[in-house]
């Protein structure tokens, strides 16, 4: 049975597609790159900034945490009506004069505010809807990937990179070359990204402000959205005592910080292949696992960080549940989302993931100031506990597949109608067609789905 008819994502993408993929993917890389860049190395700095305290470091470290949350579905929505390419040009923009205003600030207010403006230009939803915009509904998912596994490779390459970059540009190095990248981007965006030839609205991966309460009143939803905040929550936390324990703690000198990253990620991800395979018959066990992994690494650390095999365990262990969890997370809101506001779903998980990173780095630093690193390590473990009993009701869903299926513009009764003859389709979870755009959004099962039924109901319709 053939799958080239738009309702399968079997066959492979156009060069165009694998192009506007690859060019966006890079653009992304560039500003999450800088963006992550200083977070292994920043804490070290504290003696350097003027007016630096424990509290003011972590906000610094987390502070485009908030901005990045206040403005991305904004963004979005700008994108909507001044174009695409104009509006990811205004975020890459003020990314890098974000970063001209840290490398030129020698006082922590000065890199508190670069940060933010850095956080400003949220780009993450418009590079979204840019993607939609040059690829085919079947292939879309593909191109979502890639752009989702660059900011995987980012942040690894970022925590490896930057203690030894640190060595030899300094912080305010760091900071240029983030505004350096921006302009890569820059170039990037209009030297390489394809021209779409036309912007519509995407309900699968662009926000709705008129969706958001009722995504927020979806209890399943809000155990996924309550927990990425509290991963990046963690993460930022543990950041702003870490890399002082290493330095100061195991006398490991900075630049050779990424010695531990490094062996730590690899490692890391070994452990990731099999707990994505017991994942497939043991979904639920193995999330909440990786959770408890994260909390029990966190208490190692608050009892065990003055000796430099235990930390070293202790990292393999929360980014072995990190990584997992970072991975595993977002896939789940995307099953359990409704069908046409996936986008929303996804929208308001990032804010959470976000707001969990300001809050971290506030809190991580205010506490350090009073407890040091054993009470920042213990307050992390506290948490982390607390999201394993608060996900311990969570009921994981069936694995299910999201297609886009064109329609063509149908009448408010029409549109009725035909939502519930795909809903009849055997292995159809869920559909609902949005007639003003003339498509409809289905869950389905792949195991199960009558192809040749869906693709007679489609047939009809065109």
């Amino acid at each position: 049975m053939t799958q080239r008819d738009g309702l399968s994502s079997q066959e492979p993408m156009a060069v165009s597609e694998r192009r506007a993929a690859l060019s966006l993917a890079t653009l992304f890389f560039f500003r999450m790159f800088g963006l992550f860049l200083v977070l292994p190395v920043l804490a070290l700095h504290a003696q350097q900034l003027a007016g630096a305290t424990p509290f003011l470091i972590g906000v610094a470290m987390g502070v485009y945490g908030l901005t990045q949350a206040l403005f991305q579905i904004p963004f979005g929505g700008f994108s909507d009506r001044y174009g695409r390419k104009p509006v990811i040009a205004v975020g890459l923009l003020i990314f890098g004069l974000g970063s001209v205003l840290c490398a030129v600030s020698g006082h922590v207010a000065g890199i508190i505010a670069g940060r933010a403006l850095q956080g400003s230009g949220a780009i993450s939803a418009a590079v979204m809807a840019l993607a939609a915009d040059l690829t085919r509904e079947e292939q879309r998912i593909k191109v979502m990937a890639v752009i989702g596994v660059t900011i995987g490779l980012a942040f690894a390459a970022a925590f490896v990179a930057g203690p030894a970059l640190d060595a030899v540009i300094g912080l305010h190095g760091l900071f240029w070359l983030a505004a350096g990248l921006a302009l890569a981007g820059l170039a990037v965006l209009y030297l390489f990204v394809p021209e779409p030839a036309h912007s519509v609205f995407h309900h699968e991966c662009e926000s709705q402000w008129g969706q958001v309460l009722g995504i927020l009143a979806n209890r399943d939803l809000r155990r996924l959205n309550v927990g990425i905040g509290c991963l990046h929550f963690l993460l930022t936390a543990s950041f702003v005592v870490l890399p002082v324990v290493l330095r100061d703690g195991l006398g490991l000198a900075s630049p050779s910080h990424w010695h531990v990253y490094l062996p730590v990620f690899g490692l890391s991800i070994v452990l990731m292949v099999p707990a994505i395979r017991a994942a497939q018959r043991h979904g639920r066990e193995v999330f909440l696992g990786a959770v408890a992994l994260v909390g029990v690494s966190e208490l190692g650390l608050a009892l065990g960080h003055g000796s430099g095999p235990g930390v070293f365990l202790m990292l393999w262990g929360f980014f072995s549940g990190f990584n997992y969890l970072e991975a595993s997370l977002p896939a789940l809101v995307s099953q359990m989302a409704p069908a046409d506001r996936r986008g929303t779903a996804l929208g308001v998980y990032a804010m959470s993931q976000f707001l969990g990173t300001f809050a971290g780095g506030a809190t991580g630093g205010l506490l350090s100031g009073y407890s040091g690193a054993t009470g920042v390590f213990l307050m992390c473990a506290a948490l982390a506990l607390s999201w394993l009993a608060y996900a311990r009701g969570m009921v994981l869903p069936r694995p299910l597949r999201s297609h886009v299926v064109k329609v063509g513009r149908l009448t408010a009764a029409e549109a009725t109608a035909l939502t519930v003859r795909l809903a009849a389709v055997a292995g159809v979870s869920e559909a609902v067609v949005v007639g003003e755009d003339g498509v409809a959004f289905l869950k389905v099962d792949r195991d199960t789905l009558d192809w040749q039924e869906l693709r007679d109901i489609c047939a009809a319709r065109g």
